[in-house]
C-alpha cells in the first residue's frame, strides 16, 4: 500500500468511523485485542526473532497491549471523552441573552503512527497511539518501524482481518514501510496528526514537516529523556544497598532501552561506589539491533571522553554493549551540562557526586525537559526538599517518590509526556486513557435543530453519553 491509498482510504473512513455508535467501535476495539491474543503463539516468536527481547518480555508486552486496547474500549462505551456540554437559552444570562449552546469533542480526522523500535507490540502497529486515535474515531496509518518489519506485516494482517469481520469501515487501518513513505504520509492533504516514539533528531525533523505544511497538524513526539534521579544523604545511609540495587536493576532492564531509563543520577559518592561494584557484575545483554548498538557505543565513548568524567564501570572489550557507569562531581557536570545531559540510549548512567543535596535543585533547573524525574528521600527530610521536589515537577511529566521509573502502567492517571524536548505537546501523554485527548477537537453547535445535531449532543441521546447541562 502507498501512502497515498493509505491516507486516501482513511479520509474515506473518517466520517463513518468518527460518527459511529460508540457501542460499535468499541466492539472493534475489542475485536482486535481479541485476535491479537489469539495468535500469541504465532506473534510471540516472531518479534523475539526480530528484536532479541526474550519470550518473557515480549509475552508481558503483547498482554499489555491487548488490555490497552481494552481499556480504550471501556472508555469508548463510557462517552466521558465527548465531554458533551449543553447550555440551554437563558435571557436573563449576566453577559446578555444566552442562547442555546451544545459544545462537544469529535475525532481530528486520520492520523499517521510511527512506529517505535523498543516496543514491538505496545508502541508498534497495534500500541497505544493507535489504540488511542482509533477510541477517538480517527482511522489510523501505521509506518512500520524497520527494526521488525515481518511482525508488523503479520500484526497488520490480523488487525485488517479483525476490523474487517468487526464491520469496521475499510481504511479505519493501513500500514506503509520506509523512511520516504512516512515522510510522504506526513505531508498529504488529508492527514490530520502525527505521532512518533524514538529518537530527538529523527522527531523534531518530522516534526518541522508537520509543522511546515500548507496546513499544519499535530504532532505529538516523544523523543526521549535521561530521567534524572536525585537520592538525598538520608536516603543512602538508612536504604544504601536497596536503593543502589534498585537503580542497577532499572537501568539495566531490557539492556537500558527504555525511554525512561533513568541515566542520570544525583547521589552521594559513598552510593555511587556501591553502584559501581553492583554494576560491575552485570553481564552484556543483546540489544534490539546492530543500528541501536553501535548509537550506543558512540554516545558512550563520546561523554565517556568529556572532561572531569570519570570511568567507574568499564568493559575490557570496548565493543562489548556490556553496562556502563561514569561519574562526575557537581561542578564539572554544571559545566558541561548540555553534553553531559545527552541522552544515550543504552546501560550507561552517569552519577553526579555532590555535597550538599541543596545545592543539586539549582543544576537541576537548567535541565532540558525530561520524561520522568525521581526522589529518593526519608519521610523526616521532606520539609527540606519543597524547592527541589518543585524543580523536579517542574521540568518533568512523572514525578516519583522513592520509586525507580522504567514501568509505565495503563491506567488513567498516567501521565508519559513531559517538557521539551522529551515531547514535542507538554501538555499531552502518549500513555494511560488521557492520551484520546490528542486526537479530538471541540465543535459547538448554537441554535441548532435536533434532528441536525451530532447525536451525543441531542436531548434524547439514544447513546446515553454523559452530558453536562446548564
Amino acid at each position: 500500500m502507498t501512502p497515498d491509498q493509505a491516507v486516501t482510504a482513511a479520509v474515506s473512513a473518517a466520517g463513518a468511523w468518527a460518527s459511529a455508535a460508540p457501542a460499535a467501535r468499541a466492539h472493534a476495539l475489542d475485536a482486535v485485542a481479541g485476535a491479537l491474543e489469539a495468535a500469541r503463539a504465532e506473534l510471540v516468536p516472531l518479534a523475539d526473532e526480530e528484536s532479541r527481547l526474550g519470550p518473557a518480555r515480549l509475552n508481558g508486552e503483547l498482554g499489555r497491549t491487548t488490555f490497552q486496547l481494552r481499556l480504550f474500549a471501556g472508555q469508548v462505551r463510557a462517552g466521558a471523552f465527548y465531554d458533551a456540554r449543553i447550555d440551554r437559552p437563558d435571557p436573563q444570562w449576566p453577559t446578555g441573552p444566552r442562547p442555546d449552546l451544545r459544545r462537544y469533542r469529535t475525532a481530528l480526522g486520520p492520523v499517521l503512527v510511527f512506529a517505535a523500535s523498543n516496543f514491538p507490540f505496545a508502541f508498534s502497529v497495534a500500541g497505544g497511539d493507535t489504540a488511542s486515535a482509533w477510541a477517538a474515531g480517527c482511522p489510523v496509518v501505521v509506518k512500520a518501524h524497520p527494526g521488525h518489519p515481518r511482525l508488523s506485516r503479520r500484526t497488520a494482517a490480523i488487525i485488517t482481518a479483525a476490523l474487517r469481520e468487526a464491520g469496521a469501515p475499510d481504511g479505519v487501518f493501513g500500514l506503509i514501510e520506509g523512511e520516504a513513505e512516512g515522510v510522504a504520509a506526513l505531508r498529504h492533504p488529508g492527514l490530520a496528526a502525527a505521532a512518533f516514539t524514538g529518537s530527538a533528531r529523527g522527531g523534531l525533523a518530522l516534526a518541522r514537516i508537520a509543522a511546515d505544511r500548507p496546513t499544519p497538524i499535530p504532532f505529538y513526539g516523544e523523543l526521549g529523556s535521561v530521567n534524572p534521579t536525585v537520592v538525598t544523604p538520608g536516603a543512602a545511609e538508612a536504604r544504601g544497598e536497596e536503593i543502589a540495587q534498585g537503580y542497577v536493576a532499572s537501568l539495566t532492564q531490557g539492556a537500558g532501552q527504555f525511554c525512561t531509563n533513568p541515566g542520570l543520577l544525583f547521589a552521594p559518592a559513598g552510593l555511587v561506589d556501591r553502584v559501581a561494584g553492583l554494576l560491575g557484575e552485570v553481564a552484556a545483554a543483546p540489544m534490539l539491533n546492530d543500528r541501536i548498538e553501535a548509537g550506543y557505543l558512540e554516545g558512550a565513548r563520546a561523554l565517556g571522553g568529556r572532561p572531569g568524567v570519570r570511568r567507574l564501570v568499564w568493559p575490557d572489550d570496548d565493543a562489548s554493549p556490556a553496562p556502563r557507569l561514569l561519574a562526575m562531581d557537581l561542578e564539572a557536570f554544571a559545566a558541561d551540562r548540555d553534553a553531559a545531559a545527552r541522552e544515550c540510549f543504552g546501560p550507561l548512567g552517569l552519577a553526579v557526586t555532590y555535597t550538599a543535596v541543596q545545592d543539586v535543585a539549582g543544576v537541576l533547573a537548567g535541565l532540558p525537559g525530561q520524561l520522568t524525574a525521581s526522589l529518593h528521600a526519608e519521610p523526616d527530610e521532606a520539609g527540606d526538599l519543597a524547592a527541589l521536589a518543585g524543580v523536579l515537577a517542574g521540568r518533568s511529566g512523572r514525578v516519583l517518590w522513592n520509586q525507580w521509573p522504567t514501568g509505565v502502567s495503563v491506567t488513567h492517571a498516567m501521565e508519559h509526556g513531559g517538557p521539551f524536548p522529551a515531547t514535542t505537546t507538554p501538555a499531552t501523554t502518549s500513555v494511560g486513557t488521557a492520551a484520546i485527548e490528542r486526537f479530538l477537537r471541540p465543535v459547538a453547535f448554537q441554535g441548532w435543530p435536533q434532528d441536525l445535531l451530532p447525536e451525543p449532543l441531542r436531548d434524547a441521546n439514544p447513546w446515553d453519553v454523559p452530558q453536562q447541562v446548564h
